[in-house]
């Protein structure tokens, strides 16, 4: 007669938190109360400048890789100006630093970085904000508290898991806003720092820039779960799910999860719906969508025609945002021209910046 086996006792889990107290759903609650930031006239208007800034840059910098001007690749924000413009807006730019992949320009320029320096970096230039050394993918300015620009996919989370450290070691009360696309959302270097950031309340706000395609893969073919806000649930961080073409609901987002971070509770995930109209990079024809799918989305979700329709309901006149877009278009138009007419860096720059030389 077999002997009955003995009962397994289930160990006991300290007691460091309270399991029924945990709300992860806690922020999207908050941020459902106010989808929508109450932004003054003025503050409208500048989010239209500064995203119809991030368009006409862009759309420059296409035709000057189109001519050969800009060499290597380059992977542009169009359509995406509501993600930057709305999250940035909200950051300290004397203590906050923010770190991206390499669909990079947008990010800069919503940073406050001289279009001129950033145009000629794409060129190639010695004018250009890294030397015309790190071109598109690899631009940097730790005098804005920009670093980067990374063009391994995913690398740059735990670099900006280390920026959010700084910021906690220095006490200097900076955050840090960490982008990644939903491409690199499944690498594993972005859920050991979610580990490391939780389990050290680090001040980081990680953001996924979900525009539905991680290079030419659709998200639904490449990711078991999509709802990417969901991700950091294992690790006790909330999540947000926010509009990332409606500049207006971004902010209003970026208030919540700033306001948690920056009182000591550590980490919070964003994930960002939007979507982007050019291919992957200017190499690719994307052939893995349908022209009228990309239509659909400039016909009815494009964030700079929300916010000019918002603009012209509280009194502007389209002549007076179109007089905005000519000082855009003459603005971009010369950072065009002086990265043109700059020289390109001396050959005895190609050994400086490589090794730290002191220690």
């Amino acid at each position: 007669m077999a002997k009955p086996s003995k009962a397994r006792k289930t160990p006991a889990k300290p007691a460091t938190q309270d399991d029924e107290d945990f709300a992860l759903h806690s922020l999207q609650t908050a941020f459902e109360e106010q989808k929508s930031f109450n932004a003054s006239d003025e503050q409208m208007l500048e989010f239209y400048k500064q995203m119809l800034l991030i368009r006409r840059f862009e759309e420059r910098a296409g035709q000057l890789y189109g001519l050969g001007l800009i060499g290597g690749f380059c992977h542009l924000y169009i359509g995406q100006e509501a993600v930057a413009i709305g999250l940035q807006s909200g950051l300290d730019g004397d203590k906050d630093s923010v770190i991206t992949g390499y669909r990079d320009h947008g990010h800069m320029l919503a940073y406050g970085i001289e279009p001129k320096v950033i145009m000629a970096e794409l060129t190639g230039r010695q004018a250009g904000i890294s030397k015309g050394k790190g071109g598109s993918m690899h631009m940097f300015s730790t005098e804005h508290k920009f670093y980067g620009g990374h063009g391994i996919v995913g690398a740059q989370v735990p670099l900006g898991g280390g920026l959010a450290m700084a910021h906690k070691y220095r006490g200097d009360g900076g955050i840090c806003l960490a982008y990644f696309g939903d491409g690199a959302a499944n690498q594993g270097q972005v859920y050991e720092t979610f580990n490391m950031a939780a389990l050290w309340k680090l001040p980081i706000v990680f953001v996924v820039e979900d525009n539905q395609y991680a290079m030419g893969t659709a998200t639904k073919r490449s990711s078991a779960e999509t709802r990417f806000y969901r991700r950091g649930t294992a690790f006790r961080i909330p999540g947000m799910e926010v509009n990332g073409m409606d500049v207006l609901e971004v902010r209003a987002a970026a208030e919540v999860a700033y306001k948690y971070v920056r009182e000591g509770n550590g980490p919070v995930l964003m994930e960002l719906n939007t979507y982007r109209y050019r291919g992957h990079s200017m190499s690719d024809p994307a052939k893995y969508r349908t022209r009228e799918e990309v239509q659909d989305q400039k016909d009815h979700h494009d964030p700079i025609e929300l916010i000019k329709k918002a603009l012209i309901e509280n009194g502007k006149s389209e002549d007076e945002l179109k007089a905005i877009d000519k000082a855009i278009r003459a603005r971009v138009s010369e950072s065009a021209d002086f990265a043109e007419n700059s020289p390109e860096p001396d050959a005895s720059e190609l050994y400086t910046d490589v090794l730290v030389e002191e220690y």
